[in-house]
Parts: C-alpha cells; sequence; structure tokens
C-alpha cells in the first residue's frame, strides 16, 4: 500500500492524491473510487493500472 500512496503522490501530489481516491469514480473500477475498489478488497497494484490507464500515466511512470 505504500507504494501506491507514493506512486498516487508522485503522479497528482500529495493532497490531491487523496482527494481524486475519495472523489473521482471510474470506470475502469466498475464505478467505484479508488478508496472504495481498495476497501472492497481489490489489490493496489490492479487499482493503480486502472488509475494510469483512466489518467494516461506515462508508462515511466507506471
Amino acid at each position: 500500500m505504500t507504494v501506491f500512496w507514493e506512486r498516487m503522490a508522485d503522479h497528482f501530489g500529495a493532497e490531491y492524491a487523496d482527494t481524486f481516491a475519495r472523489d473521482h469514480v471510474m470506470s475502469e473500477l466498475g464505478g467505484r473510487t479508488v478508496q472504495q475498489a481498495l476497501d472492497a478488497g481489490w489489490e493496489a497494484k490492479d487499482v493503480w493500472r486502472a488509475v494510469c490507464t483512466a489518467v494516461n500515466v506515462p508508462p515511466e511512470s507506471r
């Protein structure tokens, strides 16, 4: 989980990463937010892959 949150902070910035995780509903996560997916038991690596797809994270940051 630590690596996941570090990647989120690196991409979005420390403050916005939390906001994005709580508020942005993603079709890639079945209509869930990042936080809802994690709370539902999704693997952090799968959630990160969904985020990368949804917001076009550059390959070198994946």
